[in-house]
């Protein structure tokens, strides 16, 4: 080996030449071989993926001074600069340094140095070597800038693995370079982390180019070419499923490719494969895991339990104070720990944070319960229940669970929609024998999500009893969750009926409203289902003891009181039932409205299916019924059918039975419209049991059976108005004229009978004058049920009765034009619809505006409101109306007649 010599006098006294070893090799200032492979460009891999995107941008980069590719490891950061380099549009040539974590800077800035010189044959000048392996000497560096200076053509230089290279001596040299080589030097960096230079400075300066992790992610498209490189053909499913369990990581998706060759059925791993797939398990503990400091592993495997992790809450689970500046270091390191942009909160790659968790389940068995425990309370500290909930049920510290969820009233929440925050999810889970009035109560509101009003009751049962021996010590939100959910379980009892059931519905209300008025307003503010709930549930049992005007208005005022986004499902059933309310009642027109607007707000709200009523579809049933639209009617029912409400709830099941029965009727079939009603167990509840009784007795005389038509009602607890009418009409069929005429007489003028009813008293009075002989009466008692049908469109009676109109109708002197109103298509409605909840003065100005097209700007500036304003009279005129743009508002406003 021959020493290194001073250069002469354009060196300097500092400067030394290459020295040369056996053979020629050139030396570094170690006296170590420079290693021709460092300068190789890495060879790209078989199935390698040529991602066009991502070479142009690297192309745009070396238009400038610098360019970063930054990301974590195997993100593909070398493989894209080496393909590029052999395949790309280059500015000039390109030379190629690979760096590693024993290179001392004196050593670096010699490779950097003989790259160039292999390279460029226009380098001129004595540029010389670092004296030693710790330093490159400034005179050398300013003698690089001016030789870089003078090249004739641009030249890039790439330094694979930045990030390697410790200190910031050599990041400074490069900076110093960049600054002084001139335009001819075309710099790219790869590194797994932003390199200690100012890139602040360049950005600002426009001389800095950046690709960085997420661009170097593969898209689906991407994912199916490499997976095609191997060999494989995947479908569509398995290319997303793969790109979204790695998000898109290179050298896991290379992984993945590899082994699903080996596998005989791609699609098959997939579905399976997850981070302890051995290959990928292996390659993120060797390149990530097992790098860190042993203080960091352990904050890696405590944290892994976590979806997101807080500085805070690692210190909580570390014990330690230390973690914001660990959690810094590894994102900065790109370690597959990313912020979440504008919190102070980071996430781990998911094949990451399984690896973690499996290493935390083998290295430290039994402490990830420990673990969910602490979590659990410093969610509950911050304010996050869900949170907090989710970490207790996986550590199962149920009783804390259940006591901080009936403490933030959370099952009420999960009454109003089943699916919020998984709630249902996670205490089902829960064992039967936990302690307490909590656990039975969060048991409960579980047990009536599912519609299981046996197993709520049980619940409520165990829950009443520790809560009597808590006595005064009870939690006002424990003994208000109590009185809920037996107020709320009350629609799928058939026990209760009548007064007594709506007494008893209407106390539990009033209870409820004096527990909601001892807890903070804050917590009332944070849970409006409460209130939603709270009236809900005497309108169902107004509804379920067949008191229809009090339950419309009841539902009415439910509806009303819908108005936050937890409230949504309480107002879709409420809107249903009550538009249910009103088909039966005969305001055909008001229960066509609402039930749409119970649908619409199914559908924009996005309920899920298995919690959507069937009330509504009942109810417009109905009114395809009366309106003999049978193909209609049978769609609705068919739909309604779908719905798991229609099957549990006694009201909409006994409607379901009553409506097939019509529908089977009006196709002249008699015994399969009592085989409907039959298939229906019957109902224990006095307003529905008597709505079947009626509906058999219609049936009965359908087919001339008037002996059955009577016997069917004789049967009957109450004496309504429908029992009443249709009583009356079966004696009138059986030729008892006067006992029918005697029957209707106390009704008729009472504003009891629904307008149906009323219809039928009409026309049992006109077939009363024509036994009777009377045809100029029984005409004009024709006529006035016509009249009181018309508006609503009701047909359902006068078919019924036309065995004995035939004759009538078609008669010259009969009323004109009555067939033909029968038979026609019912024409569009002639009456105004009603709101639910009307809009005030500013909304209609705001709906007018938007009729004109004018945007949001221009509506607040017309009205002199803020933009904000504007787009909360938006967001009202839009619940009110059930739309979800400004073309259906406006469509809806000029329905409504608002404009």
């Amino acid at each position: 080996m021959l020493p290194a010599r001073a250069s002469g006098a354009e060196g300097g006294e500092n400067t030394v030449v290459p020295s040369f070893g056996v053979a020629g090799v050139p030396l570094d200032p170690s006296g170590g071989p420079l290693l021709a492979a460092k300068f190789s460009v890495p060879a790209v891999a078989r199935g390698f993926v040529r991602r066009q995107r991502l070479l142009d941008r690297l192309t745009d980069g070396t238009n400038g001074p610098l360019t970063v590719v930054t990301g974590a490891a195997g993100a593909g950061k070398t493989i894209l600069v080496s393909s590029w380099t052999q395949g790309g549009t280059h500015p000039g040539p390109v030379v190629w340094v690979t760096l590693d974590s024993d290179d001392t800077p004196g050593v670096i800035w010699a490779y950097i140095v003989e790259a160039l010189r292999r390279g460029l044959l226009g380098l001129t000048g004595d540029i010389g070597m670092p004296v030693g392996a710790g330093s490159a000497d400034h005179s050398m560096l300013v003698r690089l800038c001016s030789a870089l200076e003078r090249l004739p053509e641009p030249v890039v230089l790439v330094l694979d693995g930045l990030d390697k290279v410790p200190g910031r001596e050599v990041t400074s040299g490069l900076g110093f370079v960049l600054d002084h080589a001139g335009p001819r030097l075309r710099l790219v960096l790869t590194s797994r982390e932003d390199p200690s230079l100012p890139l602040h400075r360049y950005r600002t300066e426009d001389r800095l180019y950046e690709i960085r992790g997420a661009d170097l992610a593969f898209t689906p498209h991407e994912v199916a070419v490499l997976l095609r490189g191997h060999g494989l053909v995947p479908g569509r499913e398995t290319v997303e499923a793969l790109t979204s369990r790695t998000e898109g990581w290179a050298a896991g998706l290379r992984l993945c490719a590899l082994a699903m060759e080996g596998s005989g059925d791609a699609d098959g791993f997939v579905r399976s494969f997850t981070a302890s797939e051995h290959a990928v398990a292996d390659y993120l503990t060797a390149e990530i895991l097992d790098a860190q400091p042993a203080a960091t592993r352990e904050l890696l495997l405590r944290v892994s339990i976590l979806d997101r992790v807080h500085p805070d809450l690692a210190n909580a689970l570390t014990g330690r104070q230390d973690a914001e500046g660990i959690l810094t270091r590894l994102t900065r390191a790109n370690a597959f720990v990313e912020p979440l942009a504008d919190t102070g909160w980071c996430r781990f790659h998911p094949l990451f944070a399984a690896v973690l968790h499996a290493h935390l389940r083998s290295r430290r068995p039994g402490l990830e319960p420990r673990l969910h425990r602490r979590a659990a309370r410093w969610f509950t500290g911050s304010g996050q229940v869900t949170e907090a909930l989710a970490h207790a049920a996986a550590g199962g510290d149920w009783k804390y669970g259940a006591a901080e969820a009936v403490r933030h009233l959370m099952p009420g929440r999960l009454l109003a929609d089943p699916e919020a925050e998984g709630l249902e999810g996670l205490f089902s889970r829960m064992p039967a024998d936990v302690p307490g009035a909590e656990p039975a109560l969060v048991a409960a509101a579980c047990h009536l999500s599912r519609r299981d009003p046996v197993g709520c009751r049980a619940c409520l049962a165990r829950a009443e009893y520790h809560l009597d021996c808590k006595g005064a010590c009870a939690t006002p939100e424990a003994r208000l969750t109590h009185v809920l959910l037996r107020l709320l379980s009350e629609p799928y009892e058939q026990r209760h009926g009548g007064a007594d059931g709506t007494a008893a519905a209407e106390e539990a209300a009033r209870h409820i409203g004096e527990l909601m008025a001892q807890l903070p307003r804050f917590r009332i503010k944070e849970h409006p289902e409460i209130e939603a709930l709270r009236r809900h549930g005497p309108a169902c049992a107004l509804l379920k003891s067949g008191r229809l005007d009090d339950a419309r208005t009841a539902f009415a005022d439910a509806a009303r009181a819908c108005t936050a986004e937890a409230t949504h499902l309480v107002r879709h059933q409420c809107l249903g039932r009550l538009a249910l309310a009103e088909g039966i009642d005969g305001a055909l027109t008001l229960a066509s409205d609402h039930a749409r607007c119970s649908l619409a707000v199914a559908d924009q709200h996005g309920i899920p299916q298995p919690h959507r009523s069937g009330a509504g579809h009942l109810a417009l049933a109905t009114v395809a019924c009366e309106r003999g639209e049978v193909s209609t009617a049978i769609r609705h029912i068919d739909q309604a059918e779908a719905l798991p409400d229609t099957h549990d709830d006694p009201v909409l099941m006994t409607e379901r039975a009553i409506l097939w029965s019509r529908v089977e009727l009006a196709q002249g079939r008699w015994a399969a419209a009592l085989a409907a009603l039959d298939e229906l167990v019957p109902s224990a509840l006095v307003w529905p049991a008597e709505r079947l009784a009626v509906a058999r007795s219609t049936a009965a005389l359908a087919r001339g059976d008037h002996a059955t038509a009577i016997s069917a009602l004789d049967g009957a607890e109450a004496a309504s108005p429908s029992r009443t009418v249709a009583l009356a009409l079966a004696h009138l069929a059986a030729g008892h004229t006067e006992t029918a005429l005697h029957l209707v007489a106390p009704i008729e003028d009472s504003p009891g009978p629904s307008l149906p009813d009323r219809v039928r008293i009409g026309l049992l009075r006109t077939r009363a004058a024509m036994l009777g002989g009377d045809r100029a009466a029984a005409h004009a008692l024709l006529a006035q049920a016509l009249d009181a049908a018309r508006p609503e469109q009701l047909r359902r009676p006068f078919t019924e009765a036309r065995p004995w109109m035939r004759h009538l109708l078609h008669r010259p002197d009969g009323p004109l034009g009555v067939h033909a109103w029968l038979t026609a298509r019912p024409p569009d409605r002639q009456d105004d619809p009603i709101l639910i909840e009307p809009l005030s003065g500013r909304e209609r100005e705001v709906l007018a505006y938007l009729e004109r097209m004018m945007t949001t700007d221009e509506i607040a500036a017309a009205l002199h409101l803020s933009v904000n304003t504007v787009k909360t009279h938006l967001r009202s005129i839009y619940r009110k109306l059930c739309v979800s743009s400004r073309r259906e508002a406006v469509e809806r406003g000029r329905e409504f007649r608002l404009l």
